[in-house]
């Protein structure tokens, strides 16, 4: 989180009388104030930037671990850009546009062929030289009523934390209505960040507010602003903000010096700390500046978006484990410490998961929990548990040490093996939360709910499929798998007879049987039978109930 620079007084070094010289003190001395300094460092600098020092204790020297956190930095210097929808980009083909100041002096013009006429989306995160200003453009409204909207998202392929305002300079007006979004996972899904409109019932059926109104119980709240908004006819009004230090001023004050407070609330309030963590930005800007005035359809050129500068300042999120993060393969990767690893140090190294990986804690203050990985045999008698439980107990006549209540489906004495009706997933880790994937067996067609380690069910008779809920080509599906009736290759139905669903044959008339083999009513000297008798209903119900049976046969029921 952003705090006030530190600034050492070189007068309170080594007390003494002012201006004399000090003699300079012994090597041990030299050593024990460096081991000082270091160690109060966090405390002094607000930052959590000292993951571990190196200590003397009783029992001989040794390291003792911090909570801890990168540095803030311009995000955009990391950033990939993308623009929506294609072709929202001015220039191809060649346009003229205008300005509000002069909206019928139309002579500037935007030419994607030309380095000097394009704005392409780079120009938004660009080194301006000299006070020019070079931005991003989209095409004008000339397609007007059909709206003017645009998506710009900006990734980071990883976590970060927002540490100061975002603040976006738009050239040529501010948009009348955009909204802000964030993505938690990289772009699948996303989230309101916030909302901006001159006009926030009518664009978002949201009522107006302002982020420095809001109270310590809503500090993550989404909301609608009209700051930003509205047209002020003037050149200095170009920015747009998502306002992070107010948010934080909440709880650290205006001058944000109570840091203390702050990082307390961040770790106890459910939900604020993840409220400034994002893997990916949206702006959709859903209605350009008008000037002031409503949209003048005999002079479209002169609505359009233009951005020279997308501002986000913050830190690589590594869960409170590192205190650097480089940029390496094209993208950012934390330098994790406390036996972590991984992009974010989300998870133990191999070797030290004997007890359940944690992010670190800003509490208690001043230098937090690292709740760093442990060692095999650090912290329970050389038992591995795999991350999926954080309990181990000594089975004295066994004289085993055991992982208790394995969680994420897993059991066994090291959490090593899947719960019966769990497989194990091939492409995770051991120490993974999804390293046993459910069987899901069809209860009509498997013998079980269990399966064997490719995730293949034990099928009933008939049934097939990972999953026993298909059939055999020889069997037919109804609330199970039985054999086939009738078929179109072996058990053919006879005498212009046909299978239905593999059930049953459909016999033509004058012959019955399972596959219409069999004549319909024969007499002595095999000669057919006159169907009529068979064909009617009315001679069954004046004979009596006892024909009904013989009738159903006769009709091939």
């Amino acid at each position: 989180m952003w705090s006030p620079p530190f600034t050492p007084d070189p007068d309170a070094a080594f007390p003494g009388p002012l201006g004399a010289q000090s003699p300079p003190p012994p090597p041990a001395v030299m050593l024990l104030l460096a081991s000082l300094l270091l160690h109060c460092l966090p405390l002094a600098m607000g930052d959590y930037d000292i993951c571990k020092s190196w200590v003397t204790t009783d029992e001989g020297p040794s390291w003792e671990f911090y909570a801890c956190q990168p540095k803030a930095m311009s995000m955009k210097d990391y950033v990939t850009v993308k623009v929506e929808p294609a072709g929202i980009t001015c220039g191809d083909p060649p346009e003229r546009f205008c300005t509000h100041e002069n909206p019928y002096l139309c002579s500037d013009e935007c030419d994607a062929s030309n380095p000097d006429l394009a704005h392409p989306p780079r120009l938004m995160f660009d080194k301006e030289d000299e006070g020019l200003a070079t931005y991003w453009q989209s095409v004008t409204w000339s397609r007007y009523p059909s709206p003017l909207e645009a998506n710009i998202t900006l990734s980071w392929n990883k976590s970060i934390e927002l540490t100061d305002d975002i603040v976006v300079t738009f050239e040529y007006g501010r948009p009348t209505i955009m909204m802000l979004e964030k993505s938690l996972d990289n772009g699948r899904t996303w989230h309101p960040y916030q909302y901006y409109a001159e006009d926030c019932m009518e664009a978002f059926n949201m009522p107006p507010r302002r982020v420095r109104d809001l109270s310590s119980t809503s500090a993550n709240r989404v909301v609608c602003t009209e700051e930003y908004s509205r047209w002020a006819g003037s050149k200095k009004e170009k920015h747009v903000r998502f306002e992070v230090r107010d948010r934080f001023a909440i709880f650290a004050g205006p001058d944000l010096r109570n840091l203390d407070n702050l990082y307390t609330r961040l770790e106890s309030a459910k939900g604020l700390k993840e409220f400034f963590t994002a893997t990916d930005l949206r702006m959709k800007l859903l209605r350009p500046a008008l000037g002031g005035t409503y949209v003048q359809r005999e002079n479209l050129y002169k609505y359009f978006y233009a951005i020279s500068n997308i501002e986000v300042i913050g830190r690589c999120k590594c869960n409170l484990h590192a205190n650097l993060c480089s940029y390496k393969e094209g993208g950012l990767q934390c330098e994790c410490e406390h036996n972590t690893t991984g992009q974010d140090c989300g998870k133990c190294k191999k070797n030290f998961r004997t007890r359940s990986w944690r992010a670190g804690s800003y509490l208690p203050l001043p230098n937090g929990s690292p709740n760093a990985c442990a060692a095999a045999g650090s912290a329970f008698g050389n038992c591995e548990c795999y991350g999926h439980s954080n309990r181990c107990s000594y089975i004295d006549f066994l004289n085993v040490v055991t992982c208790v209540s394995c969680k994420h489906n897993t059991r066994g004495q090291h959490c090593q093996h899947c719960r019966l009706g769990y497989y194990r997933n091939g492409s995770a880790e051991l120490d993974d939360e999804n390293v046993c994937i459910e069987c899901n067996c069809n209860q009509i067609g498997s013998i079980n709910d269990r399966c064997n380690e490719t995730g293949h069910c034990e099928c009933r008779e008939g049934a097939a499929g990972p999953k026993c809920d298909d059939c055999l080509p020889s069997h037919y599906w109804r609330q199970g798998c039985f054999p086939n009736v009738c078929d179109d290759e072996y058990l053919l139905c006879q005498n212009g007879g046909t299978c239905y669903q593999n059930q049953r044959c459909l016999c033509p008339s004058g012959y019955q049987g399972v596959l219409c083999d069999q004549p319909l009513c024969q007499g002595e000297e095999g000669q057919a039978c006159d169907p009529a008798p068979c064909a009617s209903p009315h001679l069954a119900a004046f004979l009596g109930s006892g024909l009904l049976l013989w009738l159903a046969g006769c009709l091939g029921y």
